[in-house]
């Protein structure tokens, strides 16, 4: 497909989780993330989903309620909340562990750095990848990154440069 003929996008709209509880997780990312509550979905007479916004930006977050399929999906992270640098992923880590949440603190990662292992309520698994990289993608063709985790670890304990990314 030439470039002419790919179609234009502007971004992620939204991304949507199923939930077992929608007043507890609505909370959840309001008091742990900061998110706040845009629309409500009604169906039938039922409250069935919300959509969160963030005061900062980034995509809008849906919550629609579906105990199965939450249930299902438990322990998939299924996206990356983008945050700015090291030093705001070290702020937020802090700022969730002062609120008992726990994860597996600020790594580096391929590319950028990590927060993983944050669980909302059903489960699912959050993550906090920095949008400033400490290395750069190659801008031609596909970078290939060998054994993700433990080249990240490799290069966070100091091991030389030249072992591959």
């Amino acid at each position: 497909m030439s470039n002419a003929s790919v179609p234009e996008l502007a971004g992620v709209h939204h991304v949507k989780l199923p939930v077992r509880e929608l007043g507890r997780s609505r909370d959840w990312y309001a008091s742990r993330l900061g998110f706040e509550l845009a629309v409500e979905f009604v169906e039938g007479g039922r409250l069935m989903g919300y959509v969160l916004r963030h005061p900062r930006g980034g995509p809008h977050l849906g919550l629609r309620l579906d105990p199965a399929r939450a249930e299902a999906a438990a322990g998939f992270d299924y996206f990356a909340i983008g945050v700015r640098d090291k030093a705001a992923l070290d702020t937020l880590a802090a700022r969730l562990t002062e609120l008992g949440e726990t994860h597996a603190g600020v790594h580096r990662a391929s590319a950028g750095w990590v927060l993983p292992l944050l669980h909302d309520p059903d489960g699912h698994e959050i993550r906090f990848y920095t949008v400033d990289l400490h290395t750069e993608l190659g801008t031609d063709g596909v970078t290939t990154i060998h054994d993700p985790r433990e080249s990240a670890e490799r290069q966070e304990q100091g091991s030389p440069a030249h072992l591959p990314l």
